[in-house]
């Protein structure tokens, strides 16, 4: 190639990769920042609400306090606590609650197996409460969007809550379309609210630029110190300008670091800024605007589009929540916390991006029914808070006992940096406790039923995989008994693939198939997939095979190994076998497959307490179909089944 050539060719992948790279940016502000990036809409409002039980009184030092008080939360739990150190921690690229917990499994152990194990269980809690924050956004997110309505024609008051839900339904409904999909639709769409809500803010502020003053600390701190009650209260509402932090973290995995990182400096947060100097500046001149501050910021012909524009991105806002659940559901599940769940992934390009069915509907209803029973985004307000704040002051806690096991932080630091930001988050905590009567005992409560399920069904697992251990005996001596067996078993041709949980023991399905019909295929494949901790694995890593024995016997052992973001495909995978360790006689194309179905059945023994035995059983209901995960072909798969007492 010619050195011209060379210098085109440079700037043209330059220019390339600089495009991609928007492209991924554009994305992330379509799915990632719509949580927090409409909590502008109500948190100002809501700080102020004089039906609060605690209200903070309209007073110009109280609002200079609030939103300087407001501004640097934003900066130390979102700038500093996640984009600056939390998002470091990654499990190959893939971030959250569940990717912290995977990491305290494999490195907490060297150091204090009992401090992992307790973390390890606390941050499942906080998985759970993530849950009720991914029930609780989508509500107040829309309902809030679509109260400013009232704004435009007070008459319409009525129609707010059927037309939150009819939007609800129909987001929901467009879930399965993928990640990438909605990403590209909404991308444009928030980029063009960050800058409309950026635009408006320099309205207010140029209207009343005192309120400039509240981007120093020192309002902060006074507000808080000199009106300790008041403010203590007001930290309640104060954590809504937070929501949505979480969020970035587990999408992390969808879009990557670096995306997340240049959206959120670069646009996200100069634009929550300046709304929120806008509306601080905007009650200083006029307490009367406290209706509605938010919509109230623009002239009166730009209120109807800015509430359609303002609906849009609370829809965007739910979606930030819907897949960061998707996320925490799936790995939930492959690491055992969860049934294994269906899961389809939505791109062919970016691995991360998948649609979960049974948790998207889940979510749907549970949305539907928080709409219908609170009704207005005030009183889910009170709900809020409690699960954002836990959800953080947990991942903070897991980050900063990562940060001294795995990278072994200066005990020093690891207390005072960990101990400031946990003393922030946990006053955070503490306030919003004092809502618990007036809702903040609903993300409480969807936290228990989460981690209570999770953790009964990671018990019961356990319980299961020791009897099916003493039912299935070792799979070597189950192998040499075949072989020596009188009468010899009767030989069909062909290749029968049963799939197992490991090597250690021999599959039921063999074994019934043995013992029952006195058979067995001229090629066994005894296949166990094997999930490791980690979400993906390269290829050279994928396959072991085991002859157990003589190769001649035609009975071989495949472990294959996958990501817990990743979906097994088990034809695929059989293909990938080398002709000369399968002897070059497997027909992927003609093998007949079989698997092992358990029948779980309360017994009299005191592994659970009753209620979770039956817990337990119910959630097995969900698991989804075997044959389906593993992408089996439904006319040559053969069920046979098994009865475990738990």
């Amino acid at each position: 190639m010619s050195p011209e050539a060379t210098e085109t060719t440079r700037p043209q992948t330059q220019h390339g990769n600089q495009t991609a790279r928007a492209a991924v940016v554009v994305g992330a502000l379509g799915v990632v920042f719509g949580d927090i990036g409409t909590s502008p809409i109500y948190t100002i409002q809501t700080l102020f609400n004089p039906d609060d039980p605690h209200p903070v009184p309209l007073t110009d030092v109280n609002i200079l306090g609030v939103v300087s008080t407001i501004f640097w939360s934003v900066m130390i739990i979102v700038t500093l606590t996640y984009v600056t150190l939390v998002m470091r921690v990654n499990n190959d690229g893939e971030g959250g609650i569940m990717a912290l917990i995977t990491l305290l499994r494999r490195w907490g152990t060297s150091t204090g197996r009992r401090s992992a194990v307790a973390l390890a269980l606390l941050g499942i809690f906080g998985a759970a409460l993530f849950f009720g924050d991914s029930m609780i956004t989508p509500a107040i997110s829309v309902l809030s969007a679509v109260e400013g309505i009232k704004t435009v024609e007070p008459g319409l008051a009525g129609i707010v809550v059927p037309l939150t839900a009819l939007i609800i339904v129909v987001l929901f409904s467009f879930q399965r379309r993928g990640t990438a999909a909605v990403g590209r639709l909404f991308g444009p769409v928030m980029i063009a609210w960050f800058l409309v809500i950026a635009a408006a803010g320099v309205g207010g502020i140029a209207g009343n630029p005192e309120i400039l003053k509240a981007l120093s600390p020192t309002y902060a701190i006074g507000f808080l110190t000199g009106h300790f009650p008041i403010a203590f209260f007001a930290l309640a509402a104060v954590v809504l300008a937070v929501t949505g932090a979480e969020a970035l973290y587990a999408d992390m995995g969808h879009f990557g670091r670096k995306a997340i990182i240049r959206g959120w400096l670069g646009l996200v947060l100069p634009a929550l800024t300046l709304s929120y100097l806008g509306q601080g500046a905007l009650l200083l001149g006029d307490r009367s605007a406290l209706t509605g501050p938010f919509f109230l910021l623009v002239p009166e012909w730009g209120r109807l589009p800015l509430v359609i524009l303002a609906t849009a991105a609370t829809v965007i806002a739910a979606q930030a929540v819907i897949t960061g659940a998707y996320s925490v559901a799936s790995q939930a599940g492959q690491l055992g916390y969860l049934p294994r769940l269906r899961i389809a992934h939505t791109s062919e390009s970016t691995i991360g991006q998948i649609y979960v069915p049974w948790i998207n509907w889940l979510l749907m209803i549970s949305v539907l029914v928080l709409v219908f029973a609170f009704r207005s985004s005030a009183a889910l307000a009170y709900a809020y808070g409690m699960a954002v704040i836990g959800t953080i002051t947990i991942t903070t806690l897991l980050f900063f006992y990562f940060a001294r096991v795995r990278w072994h932080t200066p005990l020093w630091l690891v207390l005072t940096g960990g101990g400031i930001l946990l003393a922030i988050d946990v006053l955070f905590l503490a306030a919003n406790l004092t809502k618990i009567v007036h809702g903040a005992w609903l993300p409480l409560l969807i936290g228990v039923v989460a981690f209570t399920v999770m953790a009964t069904w990671q018990r019961g697992r356990q319980i299961v995989t020791e009897q099916r251990d003493l039912e299935e005996g070792p799979l070597r001596e189950f192998v040499e008994q075949m072989e020596t067996r009188q009468p010899p078993l009767s030989r069909v041709p062909g290749t029968a693939i049963f799939l197992n949980r490991g090597k250690q023991t021999a599959p039921l399905a063999l074994r019934a198939n043995v013992e029952h019909n006195h058979v067995r295929h001229d090629h066994v494949i005894i296949l166990a997939i094997d999930t490791l901790p980690v979400p993906r694995l390269t290829e050279d890593r994928r396959i072991e095979v085991d002859h157990l024995g003589s190769p001649g016997d035609g009975v071989t052992h495949v472990t294959a190994r996958y990501g817990y973001m990743e979906t097994p495909d088990v034809p695929a995978l059989l293909r990938m076998l080398d002709e000369e360790l399968t002897e070059g006689q497997i027909s992927v194309d003609e093998a007949s497959y079989f698997l092992s179905k358990i029948e779980l059945v309360r017994g009299p023994s005191h592994t659970m307490a009753p209620w979770r035995k039956r817990l337990f059983i119910a959630t097995s209901y969900i698991t989804a179909d075997a044959a389906e995960y593993f992408s089996l072909p439904r006319d040559r798969t053969v069920i046979m089944g098994s009865r475990i007492e738990v």
